[in-house]
């Protein structure tokens, strides 16, 4: 892989430490759980079809089979956030990304993963409908160069969004804080599809079913897709997660416990009975064009793990990601984050 020291480019921890600001400013201090004994609050970041499985579990009564109660389930927009979150008890569990997980271990040792949602890397990078762009058919590398100069809608910094950008970015030699400008959308798809279609963005990188609904809508189409193969390191990596602190794991090990239980059961349903999957999206995904429910509705089952432990070699190629992006600073080993009952044996 080609391009400059990251060092270079800007602080190896500056990710870490907007965790940390926003945990400062909103004054989150490290506290016990603020919701009843026998009541799991959960955030996630948006309704991306990383969550999916969440969704499922609740529909499906399988929290409530499991003797579990779901409390507050807040949409929080920003990985940063969930793990703000996280730290001052106002919920137990948070819903995001690797990035997110890693990011709030470097403020946290504690921090650990509760469940494997998501098996690749789901964000897209999704151009605007207007000519010029070189097609699927092109070199990667071309496609990537051809984002230079161009301003890309992310979620916010130190997200999983804005690291996807860094890294392909980093691997033609290019930076991402002078060779493109990234403009913070904040979580809600329609307001990123909005800015594409308006043209206050030339491009997007998000979080699935953002490409799906882009192209549905003729304003923009799928251009770089890590999940569909097109970015072979990332063909198999942990990405969507749920993630939380081992002081809760502690105090709600059976509401934890059943929580898992639950999400298991909805991913085996999602596997199992495919026949379900679409009408369940249709729900989960309110307003979405039947022609991208349909095309999520196949690939969402190569990306929905079956069970939710974590295998080494998945967590490995994600911290191997985050260490190029250069966005993260303190990476917990593998048997450090994963807990016992979580870990996958393989290769």
């Amino acid at each position: 892989m080609t391009g400059h020291p990251f060092g270079a480019r800007r602080p190896r921890s500056l990710a870490a430490a907007l965790v940390a600001l926003v945990v400062a400013v909103t004054g989150c201090a490290e506290r016990g759980s603020t919701a009843p004994a026998d009541v799991l609050n959960v955030g996630q970041i948006s309704n991306s079809v990383a969550f999916f499985p969440l969704f499922v579990a609740e529909k499906n009564g399988y929290f409530k089979e499991q003797g579990v109660t779901l409390g507050e389930r807040p949409r929080l927009g920003t990985g940063a956030k969930v793990a703000a979150a996280l730290k001052s008890g106002s919920i137990d569990l948070g819903a995001g990304v690797m990035t997110d997980a890693l990011n709030l271990s470097g403020v946290d040792q504690s921090t650990r993963l509760a469940a494997n949602l998501v098996d690749k890397y789901y964000v897209d990078i999704v151009v605007s409908g207007k000519p010029g762009w070189p097609g699927e058919s092109e070199p990667l590398d071309d496609r990537i160069r051809a984002l230079r100069g161009k301003k890309i809608g992310i979620t916010g910094p130190g997200s999983g969004t804005e690291a996807l950008v860094t890294y392909l970015f980093a691997r033609v030699g290019l930076r991402t804080d002078t060779d493109a400008e990234l403009v913070n959308l904040g979580g809600v798809t329609s307001a990123a599809l909005g800015a594409l279609k308006s043209g206050r963005v030339d491009a997007l990188a998000f979080f699935q079913p953002i490409a799906q609904q882009a192209e549905a809508a003729g304003i923009g189409r799928n251009y770089i897709s890590p999940a569909r193969g097109d970015v072979p390191q990332l063909s198999s990596v942990a990405h969507g997660v749920v993630f939380t602190t081992q002081a809760t794991m502690e105090e709600k090990a059976e509401e934890v416990a059943a929580f898992q239980r639950a999400v298991g059961r909805a991913q085996r349903l999602i596997h199992e009975q495919p026949a379900q999957v679409e009408p369940l999206l249709a729900e989960y995904l309110k307003g979405t064009d039947a022609e991208a429910l349909a095309a999520l509705s196949e690939i969402i089952r190569e990306e929905i793990p079956k069970e939710i432990g974590f295998a080494r070699t998945s967590y490995d190629t994600a911290v191997a990601f985050h260490r190029e992006t250069g966005l993260i600073d303190r990476f917990p080993s593998y048997e450090e984050i994963v807990p016992q009952d979580l870990r996958i044996a393989g290769p």
